[in-house]
């Protein structure tokens, strides 16, 4: 498959995730999402599953599924098993049964079409699971505060659960489940974030909604159509339907007895 041209307005990765992925932000973001990732996906069984952008991460790893790829627009040097954008999957229709979609959504240029191209290829009953940064959060607040537009992870669009999960009812998903980390604010320097190591306790019991990432695992949902017959009855059917009525000999007998009691 020949690689996209990734000047397109519409493939957005940013050129410095790597680099990002390696500071201590990015290490304390990836290790929240690998554990819950590897939770997640852990029971989940198929023939197909596909992780769609962030590929520097495995988050496959602790699937059972036989055949896993992963997909995304640029390699940057890391294997990639498909090259393609989020907006045009080249998968078959009802093909897969396990999407990833790691910050995915809030780095692309129309991420409604992004989930439709997953509802595309998913298999009825088929899993999403979504990661993203959640703007009702401390990370949130610095992005709406940071002055370089251009580093990741500030300039992407956030998209808050409640946002995600009525897109995701629009295209026939249920939400299962999934849960919100890293309340700790986003430091540069390691030594500030073991320092906010306590905010991760106190934040699932205290502020659960305002984690700096979230998941969401949703599955699809395919709603059989039930036809409506009408209520057509022969004449012999309707002769059933009306109440019984009695027969000749046991009328003469019911006269008569009326006589005799007379």
């Amino acid at each position: 498959m020949t690689p996209p041209d990734t000047s397109s307005p519409n493939l957005r990765q940013p050129a410095d995730l790597a680099d990002w992925l390696q500071t201590p932000m990015g290490r304390y973001v990836t290790a929240w999402e690998e554990k819950q990732f590897d939770a997640m996906v852990a029971d989940l069984f198929g023939y197909h599953a596909v992780q769609i952008g962030l590929t520097q991460v495995d988050f496959l790893r602790n699937n059972r599924i036989p055949s896993r790829t992963l997909c995304d627009f640029t390699t940057d040097g890391r294997r990639v098993d498909v090259l393609a954008s989020a907006e045009a999957l080249p998968f078959e229709s009802g093909s897969v049964d396990l999407v990833l979609l790691p910050h995915a959504l809030e780095f692309a240029e129309h991420p409604h079409q992004v989930l439709r191209e997953v509802e595309r290829i998913l298999v009825p009953e088929g899993q999403l699971i979504v990661a993203g940064f959640n703007p009702y959060s401390l990370w949130g607040a610095r992005r709406l505060a940071q002055r370089r537009a251009g580093a990741f992870p500030w300039q992407g669009q956030y998209l808050s659960v409640r946002r995600l999960k009525d897109w995701l009812q629009l295209l026939s998903f249920d939400t299962r489940g999934g849960g919100f980390g890293c309340y700790a604010p986003p430091m540069r320097q390691q030594r500030w974030l073991d320092r906010f190591n306590f905010m991760d306790a106190a934040g699932e019991r205290w502020w659960p909604v305002c984690g700096g990432v979230y998941l969401l695992q949703a599955v699809k949902r395919v709603h059989s159509m039930r036809l409506i017959q009408p209520k057509w009855r022969t004449r012999s059917a309707r002769r059933k339907s009306l109440a019984p009525v009695a027969s000749p000999g046991q009328r003469v007998a019911r006269i008569h007895r009326k006589q005799n009691d007379d």
